[in-house]
């Protein structure tokens, strides 16, 4: 008999593949799936000359494949510069040194450390990464103005994901 997992991976299987339909017979238990706008599973129960035939349940592959993400599309007005379009080639990045969850301030109730037009000096803190428990306090590493903020207070964050903006 297949365990449940078992049969998960060979849906996934099935599903990634190109063959429209599979069949799996073992120790008189059937399992057929069928990729053709529906997936069919059988019942693992053996099958011999006294019983009834497996019964079979039927599920949309909608409910079995996840759905496309959705995308959205806005239009902005020209005027308005978005970050990929400022020109960062004069400005320091502060990037994370781990990976971990970025906090603004060093409690949910106080001010944060630094806004944008903060000036910030090397030893300056600008906010907490936590990772593991660990609240990781982050200086600002050179002297300057704080240019843009890149992540949300809260927001995950990844190993080397800019974090700050500054002009030194």
């Amino acid at each position: 008999m297949l365990k449940v997992q078992e049969i998960r991976e060979l849906i996934k299987l099935v599903d990634q593949s190109s063959i429209d339909e599979f069949v799996y017979e073992i120790d008189g238990s059937k399992i057929k799936m069928k990729k053709n706008g529906t997936v069919t599973v059988a019942s693992m129960q053996p099958i011999t000359p006294t019983t009834a035939p497996a019964a079979v349940q039927t599920i949309p592959v909608a409910a079995v494949t996840p759905a496309a993400p959705a995308v959205e599309v806005k239009q902005e007005d020209p005027k308005v510069e978005t970050p990929t379009e400022r020109d960062t080639t004069n400005l320091h990045k502060i990037t994370s040194p781990m990976v971990g969850t970025f906090y603004a301030s060093p409690t949910p109730d106080s001010d944060e450390y630094v806004k944008v037009g903060s000036n910030v000096s090397k030893d300056s803190i600008v906010c907490i990464v936590e990772a593991m428990k660990l609240f990781n306090e982050i200086e600002a590493e050179v002297n300057g103005e704080i240019v843009e903020v890149l992540v949300k207070n809260g927001q995950l964050v990844e190993y080397g994901q800019p974090l700050f903006l500054v002009k030194p």
